[in-house]
């Protein structure tokens, strides 16, 4: 038997599925940030954020989510300014996290 702490642990390969290599980096400061992690959200983190707004690629409902889930954090005013190309792949992973894994078996290609 599992602990909770367990069930929900991330495996590497797992993680490494959930990174996001930019096109274009996000420049804090300083600092370049060139790839970041997604996790997957818990129901309290998609609070205020209709989930069909989130399957649909909503801006605005990405925006509001990116901050709640990614590693190192990234700000919602840095989310905004996002290329288009790199928020579109943060919300697929963000939609991808919101199918049941027996769904996501019967979307993923035989191998």
């Amino acid at each position: 038997m599992t602990t909770p702490a367990q069930d929900q642990a991330i495996t590497a390969p797992e993680m490494d599925q959930n990174i996001i290599v930019l096109d274009e980096p996000i420049r804090r400061g300083t600092q370049v940030i060139d790839q970041f992690t997604l996790r997957k959200p818990s129901a309290g983190e998609l609070r205020g954020v209709s989930l069909s707004d989130l399957l649909n690629l909503d801006v605005t409902a990405i925006i509001k989510v990116v901050p709640r889930i990614s590693l190192p954090s990234i700000t919602e005013a840095e989310a905004r300014a996002m290329d288009p190309a790199d928020l579109v792949e943060v919300g697929g992973k963000i939609g991808s996290f919101l199918l049941k894994k027996s769904i996501k078996a019967e979307l993923s290609p035989a191998t």
